[in-house]
């Protein structure tokens, strides 16, 4: 096959990305282990929080975002992106308020200083997710360092394989995808470790079944994780 006609299979492979699929984000579709345990109870135990600022850190794909939403729709939280000339501090005067991808979206120190003030004032609460813990965000006013310093962090760790075999059936299952425990099995033991890994290996999958019209078999798997071992990718941009 031709440099040009590989380019061309790919190209008609990925037609189907117009399609998206709902990933299950409730309460009940959350997977529960160890390494999730001590977000998921903070999560739980809201509002008696040890303190009113909480931060959700962990690598990509681990879950943060799926925690995030589940504490929104049960706080009643609003979004907030703590810029200069924002609203963010207003509404963290009048309600829980939840601010996502803290150190990758970046955040004005003063406006975020001010939202963290007028949470602990009115006895509300903030929620954020990081990859990174508060202290390497890079902040500069004391102030605010002082502010981080207080708040409660809970870390998610890297998943295990056993973590990661139930996530790909679940990733499957929104998609009404079933397969073979022993396919499960085979992509978990050659994959990166990560959830963000598994979600884009199980769209890929998906995605390239649609296209060719065929099942997801252990040929297909293996033609996906090769892609992704030889580009480098396999994390998705999920949390």
């Amino acid at each position: 096959m031709t440099e040009t006609s590989e380019r061309e299979r790919r190209k008609s492979e990925q037609l189907p990305l117009q399609f998206t699929h709902d990933t299950a984000r409730s309460r009940e579709d959350l997977l529960v282990s160890a390494r999730l345990a001590a977000a998921v109870a903070i999560v739980d135990e809201w509002p008696a929080w040890p303190s009113p600022v909480v931060v959700l850190a962990g690598p990509v794909g681990s879950g943060k975002s799926h925690l995030a939403h589940i504490w929104r729709e049960r706080a009643g939280a609003a979004d907030i992106h703590p810029v200069a000339g924002s609203d963010a501090a207003a509404l963290a005067a009048a309600g829980p308020v939840l601010f996502e991808d803290a150190e990758r979206r970046g955040f004005d120190d003063t406006e975020l200083f001010h939202v963290i003030n007028s949470v602990r004032e009115n006895g509300h609460s903030l929620l954020m997710t990081s990859r990174l813990w508060p202290v390497s965000w890079g902040v500069v006013l004391p102030d605010l360092k002082s502010r981080l310093k207080a708040a409660t962090v809970v870390e998610i760790g890297e998943p295990d394989e056993d973590l990661l075999a139930q996530v790909i059936v679940k990733l499957f299952a929104d998609r009404q995808l079933y397969i073979d425990d022993k396919l499960v099995g085979y992509i978990v033991n050659r994959m990166e470790r990560s959830l963000g890994a598994a979600q884009s290996i199980v769209e890929r999958l998906d995605r390239l079944a649609l296209a060719r019209g065929t099942r997801i078999t252990r040929p297909l798997a293996a033609e996906v994780l090769n892609d992704f071992g030889n580009s480098g990718a396999g994390v998705g941009d999920g949390d």
